[in-house]
């Protein structure tokens, strides 16, 4: 008789146990290794696209705030790019802060010669990265959104030299040009636009910089992959 009450409640316990269990929350444990996924926007390819407080570390900047003196042709802000479309809003250079200091000791280098830096593409929203995809899906000058691109990380950047009047140097094509004349191992053009395409590949892999083979005016940052894509329009950024 004993052992059938002691049965008993054991088996009570067990099942009050089971019916707690089933009935709390379940509330994960979020350290900087594995940061929790609440204050996330996530789009239909499950990439995160706003950065949670976690990573206030890593947060845009403006880069007239870390050096005025570098020059902005935001040609996406104009019509003047290859889709004909003004895609922002705003003409402004959002970047990383490390990316953004690193790209002013860039500016700080070039002045030194007497030449400084012209800047036509910052980071860029992936709702925009949507739209160039939709006109020109060429993986091999438009990164796929569905993976987003090193732009939408806020960790590239598209620019250019310019003298100490702001004026272009001359380089082997403009920006936006889709052709093997724009792949920075293109030997024709003449050779001031080589020379010119050269300093800029030097000083800009002297700071971490890393070019884009097809496109001699762009440039991704070292470590590009540890940021995450946003989609943050470039006005809601400080």
């Amino acid at each position: 008789m004993i052992r059938s009450w002691a049965r008993a409640i054991s088996f009570i316990l067990l099942v009050a146990l089971y019916i707690s269990c089933q009935k709390s929350d379940f509330i994960p444990i979020v350290t900087s290794a594995t940061p929790s996924t609440r204050g996330f926007q996530t789009d239909s390819t499950g990439y995160n696209i706003v950065e949670s407080q976690l990573k206030n570390k890593a947060q845009l900047i403006d880069i007239r705030s870390v050096n005025p003196n570098i020059v902005l042709d935001i040609r996406y802000a104009t019509e003047n790019n290859f889709t004909k479309r003004r895609l922002y809003r705003v003409a402004r250079c959002l970047l990383r802060a490390s990316v953004a200091r690193k790209l002013s000791l860039v500016q700080q280098d070039l002045e030194k010669q007497n030449l400084g830096l012209k800047v036509y593409d910052c980071y860029r929203p992936l709702s925009v990265q949507r739209q160039m995809w939709r006109l020109f899906p060429n993986p091999r000058y438009v990164a796929n959104p569905a993976r987003g691109s090193r732009h939408n990380r806020g960790a590239a950047v598209d620019l250019t030299l310019v003298d100490r009047n702001g004026n272009e140097l001359e380089m082997p094509t403009e920006f936006d040009n889709f052709t093997v004349r724009a792949h920075i191992n293109y030997s024709g053009g003449s050779f001031r636009s080589r020379r010119n395409r050269q300093i800029l590949q030097n000083s800009m892999k002297r700071r971490g910089f890393i070019p884009m083979p097809s496109e001699w005016w762009h440039f991704d940052a070292a470590g590009w992959e540890n940021f995450s894509v946003l989609d943050l329009p470039l006005e809601s950024s400080p």
